[in-house]
């Protein structure tokens, strides 16, 4: 499915799967089928044409035309789709060919919308007689066939250190942000005690989130308590005063039921009496604020700090109603900063622009009126390997950017300069970003997640045999990355980026062209896309409030070709009627149900989505599957709420490519027969304690990613595991759970010798008490050949210094945790050979051990958090010519990217006295580190109060 060609990329093969003998089509038939294939093909191209030009500039008929041609293409898939799953649903019956031939006339009628049954013959020549009207209305294209051969995309390696660039640049090295500091802690003595609000105010795309967050980073350590959360559009005051509470680390499971009145009350309990900081970022609402604000004292005498941002100064006005408070004017960025960001993003940081690309440049600057959303989306289309050496390519986009926000910072200028980048897009990236508009603001859109339902979509379309479907979801996501067309998240345990968000200016624009191209029908509260409903395709229910989604049901003639549901909101259920009414729905994705999704929902009518290809209930407290999910031949992913028991039928779903119950594991194993799911790619988490089960895994050859348990390991079940996963050559992710609290630590040797694991494995990790003797064989045979392993995560009995030195040959290990119970060598040393790419760094040392980084040890880590043993160090250093053992000797001062360190000292041994002074110099050697890092020194062995310097600890 392709935004600009409608269904036509899915349709046309589908078109050919009608011309196969076991059809038993007549000849004549078959050239009608011929022939509509051909003039789908030209339409195909024609659209792809029209879809180049920026649709303000299309001639009304055109766009009416390519509607037109688009509808159609819709319709026709839904037909054909229908006759291929009922002659599927036939295939398994023992008189399949008689009735396959009652089926094909009774299908026939199908093939054209509002007729009679007639047979197959005719209706293809209906057909085929209005592609002609539609096609007579405009001149035919040649169709160009060369599709050229994916390219792998990876992440612009230059985009991460871009946004802290960025994070710089909009506080202007320090200038602007400082101006803020100043406003939240200036004034005279009476506004340092008392509750101060500051609010930033300015139009979308200036950076003002950007701003209050890096101030909320450098000040938060001085609060007792902070919160930083975000409101958006359709924010409503109770969401704002929960997030609050979350934020403060409180949840209490009734909160979800009080009112405003209960939550505020409940705020400001919660605040009494504290010094805190708190954001609320992204305000729309007058009404909005008034309510909330009423969680705040004034009479807060602890110097607490409110800091809000909004482009609407009326409500930044409102904000700050006080004498006390005061207003922070985003300005747009000044010339010299404007290129600095400008030129950062097109060229490398050691050479600036070219000298006769100047001028050209400052003239695009100039449009982009110091915005920094904008100079990022216009450098990102310029950054592209065709466009950045090219000045005729620069020079056409200055004249196409038109005005631009020179004159009028208008949120229409934005979006025409957001366009831009829009357009730049070949037509498969446009489709996936105007999927985007099926998210609600501010959401945070997981990776994995998105990509699935653009391939349920048909969104991606596999050319090379060598790449799964997956990877080039994967491809797609980086690229929209790369062009700054959605903003990348990453996580806090690994440092990749596994989800993403899009920023508000990026959401008005897609949202306003996918209603615009009927793409997407969206229902907010707002009912902007609903004041005219016609066919909906997709169907997007976000943040429906109670008193208002009973207002507006959806029509039955509206949505009997909806493709994709997706629900953020509670009371959005009540929307839909039967799900038996959604003959052709493809993606049903439920979220925010907890609770009460189940009253809504008859399990039984999932049975008859026969198009199903993607199911999502995780998080919706649905755990009733029956017999009937196993009609679904055509689901693809089924994501599912934790304790979920499977029924028997999944293991007739055998395209099915991702299983997962909730975060949990199952607490069963699953049905017998699960070896059928031979195209599954991802599975997890899934309980295991049956040997045939486990054998049964190994026919999942596809199998890139498995998360799996064993409450109890033996040898004949770890023998059996580790033969299925030696018949996974794709494996890229393994997560291993073993152990609980009624079994001994089991121990996985005989993965450690015999596993040979493939070139292409990423992540391993074994949570729990599972653990290996020693360090397994295939890290100490050949570093090397793991030559894409980024996460390891293991546990062994004993450590020796060869093992960290073959650790250190990993050549893409980005994040290592390691606990051992007991080290060889009491201490350990890491010097500067190994480590070349290692960020994330965690050793945990069980009994008697401790390290040491020498000098150019690690040159990349930021994160680290260690087990250090006082008495090994105090050992070391007295038989060390008499060093003063108080000198921390593990050496964090050679770590030169440092930023955030955890030290868990072992004070085990150590008089009171000794201890004290080993905290201090430890904390003493952090702060001298030329990068400042956060640090947190934690001590195994309390200090009793009242106690004297030489009692031991």
């Amino acid at each position: 499915m392709d935004l600009a060609t409608g269904a036509m990329g899915s349709l046309l093969p589908k078109l050919v799967e009608l011309l196969k003998d076991e059809y038993k089509l007549k000849e004549s038939v078959k050239e009608g089928v011929k022939s509509l294939e051909k003039e789908m093909k030209s339409m195909q191209a024609a659209l792809r044409k029209v879809a180049e030009v920026p649709h303000d500039q299309l001639e009304e008929q055109v766009k009416l035309w390519a509607g037109e041609v688009r509808e159609l293409s819709f319709d026709m898939e839904d037909t054909v789709d229908k006759f291929l799953v009922r002659v599927d649903e036939e295939s398994e019956s023992s008189t399949k060919s008689n009735k396959l031939k009652q089926l094909m006339k009774k299908m026939a009628g199908l093939f054209t919308k509002g007729k009679a049954r007639h047979e197959i013959a005719d209706a293809i020549k209906d057909i085929n007689k209005q592609v002609q009207e539609v096609a007579d209305r405009r001149a035919r294209y040649n169709v160009d066939n060369i599709v050229a051969r994916p390219e792998v995309v990876t992440l612009d390696p230059r985009l991460r250190a871009l946004y802290m660039e960025v994070t710089d640049l909009v506080g202007i090295s320090g200038k602007r942000d400082q101006e803020l500091m100043n406003l939240l802690s200036g004034g005279d003595d009476m506004s340092k005690t008392t509750l101060k609000i500051v609010s930033v105010v300015g139009f979308g795309g200036l950076g003002k989130t950007t701003l209050v967050k890096t101030v909320y980073d450098k000040i938060k350590e001085d609060f007792h308590c902070r919160a930083f959360v975000s409101v958006g559009r359709n924010g409503t005051a109770k969401k704002v005063l929960v997030d609050i509470l979350l934020a403060l680390k409180i949840y209490e499971s009734h909160f979800t039921i009080f009112n405003e009145t209960q939550l505020i009350d409940e705020v400001r309990e919660r605040l009494k009496n504290k010094r805190y900081l708190i954001v609320i970022d992204d305000i729309w609402d007058e009404k909005l604020w008034t309510v909330i604000n009423w969680a705040f004292s004034k009479g807060n005498n602890f110097g607490s700090r409110l800091i809000t941002t909004t482009r609407i100064v009326s409500v930044s006005k409102l904000c700050c109603s006080s004498a006390n408070d005061e207003v922070y004017q985003m300005e747009p960025l000044s010339d010299d900063d404007s290129k600095m960001l400008f030129h950062k993003r097109i060229f490398s940081q050691e050479s600036g622009c070219p000298r006769e690309f100047e001028e050209v440049s400052r003239d695009i600057l100039k449009k982009c009126g110091g915005v920094p959303l904008a100079i990022i989306t216009i450098a990102s289309i310029l950054a592209s390997d065709k466009k950045i050496n090219s000045l005729d390519e620069w020079k056409v986009l200055l004249e196409s950017i038109g005005r631009g926000l020179t004159k009028d910072h208008s949120v229409e200028e934005m979006l025409r300069i957001l366009s831009f980048s829009y357009y730049d897009l070949p037509s498969h990236l446009r489709t996936c970003l105007l999927y985007l508009s099926m998210f609600p603001e501010d959401h945070k859109i997981m990776k994995a997640q998105l990509i699935w339902m653009w391939i349920a979509e048909r969104f991606i379309q596999c050319e090379d045999a060598q790449s799964s479907l997956y990877e080039i979801g994967q491809n797609y996501f980086n690229e929209l990355v790369n062009r700054s067309l959605i903003q990348p998240v990453y996580s806090s345990d690994d440092g990749l980026a596994n989800a993403c968000r899009v920023h508000d200016s990026v959401l008005d624009l897609i949202c306003s062209l996918s209603v615009e191209e009927k793409f997407v029908t969206i229902v907010n509260g707002s009912c902007d896309t609903m004041s005219c409903q016609g066919i909906i395709r997709r169907l997007s229910i976000q943040n429906v409030r109670k008193e208002e989604d009973q207002t507006r049901p959806l029509r039955p003639e509206s949505i009997a070709q909806v493709r994709s549901i997706a629900t953020f909101a509670s009371p959005a259920i009540d929307l839909l009627p039967s799900l038996s009414n959604f003959a052709v729905l493809r993606v049903l994705h439920l979220d925010g149900y907890i609770g009460s999704l189940g009253y809504h929902l008859n399990p039984g009518e999932l049975g008859s989505l026969l198009h199903l290809r993607y199911l999502h209930l995780c998080g919706t407290g649905f755990d009733k599957l029956l017999e009937e999910i196993g009609k679904l031949q055509f689901l693809q992913v089924l994501d599912l709420p934790e304790h979920t028991r499977l029924p028997s039928t999944v293991i007739k779903l055998t395209r099915l490519m991702y299983l997962r119950i909730g975060r949990g594991s199952w607490n069963y194993d699953p049905p017998d027969g699960i070896g059928n799911l031979t195209s599954l790619e991802v599975l997890g988490r899934i309980s295991v304690s049956s040997v045939s089960i486990v054998k049964e895994l190994g026919n999942m050859v596809k199998l890139r990613e498995l998360k799996i348990s064993f409450d109890d390991l033996w040898l004949d079940l770890e023998e059996a595991f580790v033969e299925s996963l030696g018949k996974m050559p794709k494996i890229q992710r393994v997560e291993i759970v073993a152990g609980d609290e009624d079994s001994s630590t089991p121990s996985m040797n005989l993965l450690g010798e015999r596993w040979v694991p493939p070139g292409c494995l990423q992540e391993f990790a074994m949570f729990d008490d599972a653990l290996f003797d020693t360090l397994p064989t295939w890290i100490r045979r050949n570093p090397s050949h793991l030559s894409r392993l980024f996460k390891l995560d293991i546990s062994l009995y004993e450590v020796r210094q060869e093992d960290l030195d073959n650790l250190g040959r990993l050549p893409a290990l980005g994040v290592l945790e390691l606990s051992c119970s007991y080290a060889r060598k009491r201490m350990l040393h890491i010097g500067g050979d190994g480590f070349r790419c290692l960020t994330s760094f965690y050793l945990y040392f069980g009994v008697d051990g401790n390290i040491v980084f020498q000098p150019g040890a690690m040159p990349k880590a930021e994160h680290v958090d260690v087990t250090a043993h006082w008495a090994v160090v105090k050992e070391e250093a007295s038989g060390n010519n008499g060093a003063d053992w108080f000198d921390p000797g593990i050496g964090m001062g050679n770590l030169p990217s440092l930023r955030k360190v955890k030290v868990r000292v072992d004070s085990h041994k150590m008089t009171v006295g000794e201890a004290k002074q080993a905290k201090a110099a430890l904390e003493n050697a952090l702060r001298a580190h030329p990068n400042r890092p956060l640090f947190c020194v934690e001590f195994r062995w309390s200090i009793k109060e009242g106690a004297h310097d030489d009692d031991l600890c």
